[in-house]
């Protein structure tokens, strides 16, 4: 009884090479509708990512321009301090008693002169540095601008391709998956090699004018009559791709 089970549940190779091909053909329009979004989604993926990077740096910009402002109100700061210092020692050296207290406050006058002059320095480059960071925030946000236009336009094309597909792509994604469970681990993991392999994505296909369909070298004729059989399954080899008849694959007879 248990025999008699098993052997029902078994399929001919004839029947694996036909749920092969209509495996085949299912991932195959698949791919055409990726072909026929091209390279939007990447694009907008792309964009999204520099996006998120011109945002960064317009932040940072912001971040340091501000540091730079704080910095330049404390030198200003420092000045006015410097130079109420020095109001402050020059009236004291009317006062002086001696030489050296002079001496000692005319050092002091020039220390913190030195120290005015130093901060004035300090925020002519701050200034300067200000002025470059707001150039190049200027560009940052022009930039920011043209690719959020960008993103949108690419965004648009693709939501429009995407909902004039997505029903036709979603039915083909159950119908391979249904296919799928009439083929077994082993030669479903085999097609899915041969298919990541194949630049076209094509692991299964049909002999034409004695050729492999896939690469088109030459197949022998006893060769070609094994596969008409369908007796066992047989790949091409010289791509490896599994090779099926006109017939299986439901094409008229191409005439040699």
């Amino acid at each position: 009884m248990a025999t008699e089970q098993k052997a029902e549940k078994e399929i001919t190779v004839e029947e694996k090479l036909k749920a092969l091909y209509e495996l085949q053909k299912a991932v195959s329009k698949i791919d055409e509708i990726k072909i026929l979004r091209g390279e939007l989604p990447l694009e907008v993926q792309d964009l999204e990512d520099e996006i998120i990077g011109l945002n960064t740096r317009m932040d940072n910009f912001k971040t340091e321009i501000t540091e730079i402002i704080a910095i330049i109100a404390i030198k200003k700061i420092e000045i006015e301090e410097a130079r109420i210092k020095i109001a402050k020692y020059k009236e004291q050296q009317n006062n002086v008693r001696n030489n050296r207290e002079y001496d000692n406050l005319s050092k002091e006058i020039e220390f913190q002169t030195l120290e005015i002059e130093l901060c004035e320095k300090r925020i002519r480059e701050y200034t300067a540095s200000q002025e470059s960071k707001l150039a190049d925030q200027k560009i940052a946000a022009e930039q920011l601008s043209e690719r959020k236009l960008d993103m949108d336009q690419k965004k648009g094309e693709l939501n429009e391709i995407v909902s004039e597909t997505k029903h036709e792509e979603e039915k083909l994604r159950e119908n391979a998956k249904q296919i799928e469970l009439l083929i077994e681990p082993r030669l479903l993991t085999a097609f899915k090699r041969i298919r990541k392999n194949a630049r076209n994505g094509l692991a299964v296909v049909y002999v034409q004018r004695d050729a492999c369909g896939g690469c088109f070298n030459k197949i022998p004729a006893q060769r070609q009559l094994d596969i008409r059989l369908r007796k066992k399954i047989i790949v091409c080899e010289y791509c490896g791709r599994i090779l099926v008849d006109q017939e299986l694959a439901g094409v008229a007879l191409v005439e040699n």
